[in-house]
């Protein structure tokens, strides 16, 4: 599958789980969790250091989010996003974006391993959210 067509099926997906949410709005994780949310999806901010992010409650781990997870997207240290994607492949979460910075060959081998869709090493999540972006991906 190419990369469009796989950002593509991951993108119609609703419900996404955002580690590494941020409340600072200059992170990645901040914009991630916002652009989401504003693409009319649900989304679950996870950051166990925050109790709220933009105004919604946010969740300490996976285990904690009150609804399905179509999608988990990573904005986390290559380290910690290991650890998440075994918690995810636990709760049979299959797919997950890896934000650029937040994958390793061993997340990216684990998220195979069990048989996830998982986008990494290419484009951001937020920026693949934005028409801009869609137009000129299309040629428009």
């Amino acid at each position: 599958m190419s990369v469009k067509s796989q950002t593509e099926q991951l993108l119609a997906l609703q419900s996404f789980a955002v580690a590494g949410a941020s409340r600072d709005k200059a992170k990645p994780g901040f914009k991630v969790y916002t652009a989401l949310k504003r693409a009319g999806k649900t989304v679950y901010p996870l950051n166990p250091a925050a109790d709220n992010i933009d105004g919604d409650e946010c969740y300490s781990s996976l285990d904690n989010v009150p609804g399905p997870i179509d999608c988990l997207v990573t904005v986390t240290p290559p380290e910690l996003t290991l650890e998440i994607l075994q918690e995810a492949a636990h709760l049979r979460i299959t797919n997950v974006w890896m934000q650029p910075g937040s994958e390793s060959l061993a997340a990216v081998n684990l998220a195979h391993s069990w048989g996830m869709e998982a986008v990494f090493g290419g484009p951001c999540i937020w920026q693949s959210l934005e028409p801009h972006v869609e137009e000129t991906v299309s040629g428009g």
